[in-house]
């Protein structure tokens, strides 16, 4: 063989391994842009969920004087276990009321129907598929506080789940009182806890989350 031969045998060799680089290369391309197609999907059909709450501080039944209410313990819990959103109801109304004097007040705010204030504006549910609903059990029901939030929010079509906070009470007519204030909202899967065990209670929490799934 001639030089000129080697030298074509050569470059032959050198454009069919460059070529198959190239291939190799290109496909590695398309499947990852497959593969962040799929990513992009999968993040779009994602359910996103957000836990509306109203928790009280300050003198609480069974445990006397807490930093964090019982039913933010929960709300922190659900949005550590399942990523969701978290927007608290806030008054500073009940700010240091012991005990009796607190709950006769709610007494009172329930049998006139009053719809107390809450700070700063509703959110913005528009991009949420599920929404969690809690808070403590006060005269058979949720704060009233909470029912005035209720009238400035749309739950239509959503997926919304009541919780409570109780010393006794279980649900009372809490579900029963957010199917009435939403009525063309799916909602299911209530769920609720003493509040004494909350602190201990982050494995009833998740319990109950994956029995939703």
């Amino acid at each position: 063989m001639n030089i000129k031969n080697i030298l074509v045998a050569v470059l032959a060799v050198v454009f069919a391994t460059g070529c198959n680089g190239q291939n190799k290369n290109n496909a590695e391309t398309r499947r990852g842009t497959s593969l962040q197609n799929e990513q992009k999907s999968n993040s779009g059909n994602m359910s996103k969920s957000i836990v509306i709450f109203f928790s009280h501080a300050g003198d609480n039944y069974s445990v006397g004087v807490i930093d964090t209410g019982n039913t933010k313990i929960v709300a922190d819990y659900i949005s550590e276990i399942t990523g969701a959103d978290q927007f608290e109801i806030v008054t500073h109304k009940y700010d240091g009321m012991a005990y009796t004097p607190l709950i006769e007040l709610a007494k009172k705010e329930a049998a006139a129907g009053e719809l107390p204030p809450y700070e700063g504006t509703a959110p913005d549910l528009s991009g949420y598929d599920t929404v969690y609903i809690g808070g403590p059990v006060w005269w058979g029901t949720y704060p009233q506080i909470m029912f005035t939030l209720f009238k400035d929010i749309n739950l239509d079509g959503k997926t919304v789940i009541p919780f409570t906070t109780h010393e006794g009470s279980g649900l009372a007519s809490c579900a029963k009182d957010v199917r009435k204030a939403f009525p063309k909202a799916n909602v299911t899967g209530e769920f609720s806890i003493y509040g004494h065990e909350v602190r201990g209670g982050k494995a009833k929490v998740e319990k109950w989350l994956k029995g939703l799934r």
